[in-house]
């Protein structure tokens, strides 16, 4: 829960603002020191509308271990700066810094160290991904070393989807004596914990299916669980959740061990658990509760593999299944040429690629958003599948990969071949979608508001759909009466389909229809006209050209194409 606290009229409407936006965020109102008292007790990040000294003075008294301690921000009143003020890793300060900023269009100002070299805080290392820190003496050592660009060794049995690593840590199988280490394992005797300096992250990779008589314990359950967890020398701090059997739903013992262990549990049909094979099917549990296995097959239910098989006690049987690594690919929309106009969204995620996969113009735009160590590819135009092909193999590989386009990346772009590529990952791969500002969205909005009623867009370019049927489209439109949004209008060589188009649409309406030419939108060599469809020279086009076509009611006014929603005015 993010809690909010304002001392000024200015601040009080941004934060309800916040709290209106945000399905987490609590307006905490009345006298300004018993609020920020009163969020810093009961939430986990607290926003505080107020200069920093004055908001440094309220929680001066309040501070106390940092890793238990909320993450502070402070927003000024004129809603400019958005200060990570304490508790910037540990607390989650530098996130919700960047989260206000977001909302609120202010500026994130954060000075951790490693922020300030663009290099991952150890504090807060794969915390997206459910990584939780092994207690020990050497994570500001390592912490030190990372920052410092001194070697550091990353060690991981599996690859995850981290994001971009600085030069100077370097994957390895094992440790090196002396060297400094960074160590993912859900193993007791993780490689490299000896070693020193290092730090053991544990990753949510296990999932403990829980069998039950009824009225079974907690404390039996989590006894058999740690008992065969310690066995097997795998990580309690790395289980991700329980699983079990529908029928056990309104068992309390399984939910109390789940609360106890700070995670989840799920419960699947058992018909659903009856079609998963495990190795030791029991004919008296398929008579209690309709399926053969309950802990192995309810472990099993969503992949992985079984390195636990079903353990027993009195009242109580656990199987413990290792899930796979889930790559994530990031398609990301750019919106048009404005960098003001890429999405917030869009940044954030390519902070958190590794690779980054796009035409060189679209990926120019955004190398200064890259963090350090991201890696960069940039196949030539027409090679959209090798490019969809270059990011998938990176995310099948368990790393994090970002597609990038201009404009929407789902509409005339590189969306739909990417998950064509893909197919059916079996959940192999993440996929994040970033939305953004179409060519159309952008070329209407400098000219009026022609798409003020029905509207569609139709590409004009056959390379890929036959003349035939872009044809039957723009016949259908004209018919409609809808606004026609063109892309791809004309090439070198495809010189005479907007002229073709024109005439179609000729036969609909009339040749005082007005039409909106918008090429390079939000560029610096940007071009904006409006004339009307009679007029159209089809010469003054070009493949950076967005034409709109206008319906039968779109009108100018004042040098704008505005279509009528049809109120009364």
């Amino acid at each position: 829960m993010i809690g909010l606290v304002a001392a000024t009229a200015n601040g009080g409407r941004n934060a309800r603002h916040l709290r209106d936006s945000w399905p987490d965020a609590v307006l905490y109102e009345g006298v300004v020191r018993e609020s920020v008292a009163r969020a810093w007790r009961e939430c986990d990040g607290v926003v505080i509308f107020l200069a920093t000294g004055a908001a440094l003075r309220l929680v001066s008294g309040l501070l106390g271990d940092k890793d238990e301690d909320p993450g502070v921000v402070t927003v000024d009143d004129g809603c400019r700066f958005a200060v990570s003020l304490c508790g910037g890793h540990e607390g989650g300060a530098n996130e919700l810094a960047r989260r206000v900023a977001g909302s609120l269009g202010a500026e994130p100002v954060i000075t951790t160290a490693s922020e300030a070299v663009e290099t991952p805080s150890l504090g807060a290392f794969g915390a997206e991904l459910g990584f939780t820190v092994e207690d020990g003496p050497d994570l500001a050592a390592v912490g030190r070393a990372v920052v410092s660009g001194d070697e550091v060794l990353l060690v991981s049995e599996r690859r995850w989807p981290l994001g971009p690593l600085p030069h100077n840590v370097v994957r390895a199988e094992s440790p090196r004596s002396g060297t400094p280490s960074v160590v993912i394992s859900d193993r007791i005797e993780a490689p490299g914990r000896s070693s020193r300096p290092s730090v053991v992250y544990r990753p949510s990779s296990l999932v403990v299916g829980v069998g039950c008589s009824r009225g079974a314990a907690a404390d039996e359950i989590l006894g058999l669980l740690r008992s065969s967890l310690r066995e097997a020398g795998l990580s309690e701090k790395s289980v991700a959740r329980l699983a079990s059997v529908e029928a056990k739903r309104d068992e309390a013992g399984p939910h109390e061990a789940a609360a106890i262990l700070g995670v989840g549990i799920t419960f699947y049909p058992a018909e659903a658990l009856s079609t998963i094979e495990a190795p030791n099917p029991s004919e008296a549990v398929m008579r209690a509760v309709g399926t053969p296995s309950v802990s192995e097959a309810a472990a099993l239910a969503e992949g992985g593999e079984l390195v636990v098989e079903k353990q027993k006690s009195a009242n109580a049987t656990v199987a413990v299944v290792r899930t796979p690594v889930r790559g994530r690919l990031y398609l990301i929309s750019l919106g048009p040429g404005d960098d003001g106009l890429i999405p917030p969204m869009a940044r954030e995620a390519l902070w958190r690629s590794a690779l980054v996969v796009g035409l060189d113009q679209y990926v120019d735009r955004v190398r200064h958003v890259l963090r350090p160590g991201t890696r960069v590819e940039m196949p030539p135009l027409g090679s959209e599948v090798e490019r969809a092909e270059t990011a998938i193999l990176e995310a099948r590989a368990g790393g994090s990969a970002a597609l990038v386009s201009s404009g929407d990346i789902g509409v005339y772009a590189m969306g739909s071949p990417a998950l064509e590529a893909l197919g059916d990952a079996d959940g192999e791969v993440e996929v994040i979608s970033v939305p953004g500002i179409t060519a159309a969205n952008a070329a209407a909005s400098l000219l009026g508001s022609p798409l003020g009623h029905d509207h569609c867009s139709i590409s004009l370019s056959d390379l890929l759909t036959p003349w035939e049927a872009i044809e039957r489209r723009i016949r259908a439109a004209g018919a409609g009466d809808f606004v026609v949004s063109f892309y791809n209008p004309r090439s070198r060589g495809r010189d005479w389909q907007l002229g073709k188009a024109r005439d179609i649409l000729l036969e609909h309406r009339s040749r005082e229809t007005p039409i909106g030419l918008v090429t390079d939108a939000y560029r610096p060599t940007q071009t904006v006209k409006v004339t009307d469809l009679g007029s159209l020279r089809v010469e003054d086009v070009d493949m950076l050209t967005v034409v709109i076509v206008g319906g039968s009611q779109t009108r100018v006014m004042d040098g704008r194409m505005v279509t009528p929603r049809g109120y009364t005015l």
